[in-house]
């Protein structure tokens, strides 16, 4: 008979030497929601700044949970920057939540004129597109990354730059430019061109666009391609640009997920994803992995409960010992069951390096927190 193989260990993911890599320009921070990927992004952050490195942190995820951990009481579209660093260090910190709004009217008004810009400005689907369209959001973010790139290249106020993307699978879409590249197709007015950019538009997106515009969407659209005609064939060439950009080997993507199931898929998703358009992948972070108190094992705590209520002993002793002991149980379980799901992830992605992360006994809300989560990241 022969023996079974050893399971394979997935590598050990060396945060810190990601971190200090002075090569590495851009790290990009993804996964589904409730993993701490936006606490994870914020202390990959601040622990790099504080290793002197010049950082700034950009938010494309709506929530406030940022500014709050980082001291600051909003953020938008313009870098800010973060106190109360360690000052033996000379680097610093900056952080910005995406104006996704704001951001393609900067577009518009580089690449046009400034009437054209008006006109831009003052047409429904314009409006439309620019505050709510599906995939707007992701291509928003990639533009101001290209903006952030090109500031740390011409001015090095930043030497690297980390991104936390929308908690979905969404948070992807940046890497799939059929969207860009169906909105700077040659419009020709009444043209077959121009009829097939509609009719594929509308195909994909008619009925939402329809409910927000109304009848008028048609023209809406004809005027809106045509005054932007040139200003798209930059902004495709910049998007391609901008996932070159994303392949190169300043580059890395961290997937951030946690012990469970679902979780787990989505990770899957975009360990996939990112490896089917060979996109440079750090590793994986294994957030909030369950711990228990060495020595007594579930088995043994369970007799030693059952011992105890065979006595039928209801001294406070004894019920306080009853209850320590459930409790004791419950954590190891949970620890193991923690331990087998990063193990059957690690199985399914051998090659892709792995740390986990402890769980905090609280929630993350300051620098202090941020903090203990990178020494999490390092020491894990």
């Amino acid at each position: 008979m022969t023996a079974a193989k050893p399971r394979r260990r997935a590598p050990v993911f060396d945060v810190d030497q990601l971190l200090k890599d002075p090569e590495i320009k851009v790290i990009v921070t993804c996964g589904s929601g409730g993993v701490g990927k936006t606490t994870t992004a914020a202390a990959l952050a601040l622990r790099a700044a504080e290793q002197g490195r010049k950082v700034v942190v950009l938010t494309i995820d709506p929530a406030r949970r940022l500014a709050q951990a980082l001291g600051l009481t909003e953020l938008d579209n313009t870098p800010r920057p973060v106190r109360g660093l360690d000052a033996a260090q000379s680097g610093k910190l900056q952080a910005m939540m995406l104006d996704m709004k704001r951001t393609f009217d900067e577009v518009v008004s580089a690449h046009t004129t400034p009437d054209k810009a008006e006109q831009v400005f003052a047409n429904p689907f314009y409006q439309s597109l620019s505050a709510s369209f599906a995939g707007t959001q992701e291509y928003m973010a990639m533009e101001k990354l290209s903006q952030l790139r090109s500031q740390l290249v011409a001015e090095g106020e930043w030497d690297l730059i980390v991104v936390d993307t929308p908690p979905s699978r969404s948070a992807l879409d940046f890497l799939d430019v059929r969207m860009i590249r169906l909105l700077t197709a040659p419009a020709r007015a009444g043209g077959k061109a121009y009829l097939k950019v509609v009719t594929a538009s509308f195909n994909i997106f008619g009925k939402v666009l329809t409910r927000i515009l109304g009848n008028d969407l048609l023209g809406n659209v004809s005027s809106f391609v045509a005054s932007l005609e040139t200003m798209f064939g930059g902004f495709r060439e910049r998007a391609d640009q901008t996932y070159e950009l994303l392949k190169g080997s300043d580059t890395a993507f961290v997937v951030v997920s946690s012990p469970e199931p679902d979780a787990l898929r989505e990770a899957s998703f975009f360990v996939e994803r990112l490896q089917h358009e060979q996109m440079p992948l750090a590793g994986v972070l294994m957030n909030r992995l369950r711990g228990a108190a060495a020595g007594l094992s579930a088995e043994g705590a369970g007799a030693a409960l059952e011992r105890l209520a065979e006595l039928a002993d209801d001294s406070p002793a004894s019920l306080l010992a009853q209850a320590a002991l459930r409790v004791h149980v419950e954590s190891v379980r949970a620890a193991a069951h923690d331990r087998a799901m990063i193990a059957r992830f690690a199985a399914a992605h051998p090659d892709v390096p792995q740390r986990s992360i402890p769980a905090l006994p609280t929630d993350v809300h300051d620098l202090v927190g941020l903090r203990a989560v990178g020494d999490s990241l390092a020491d894990g």
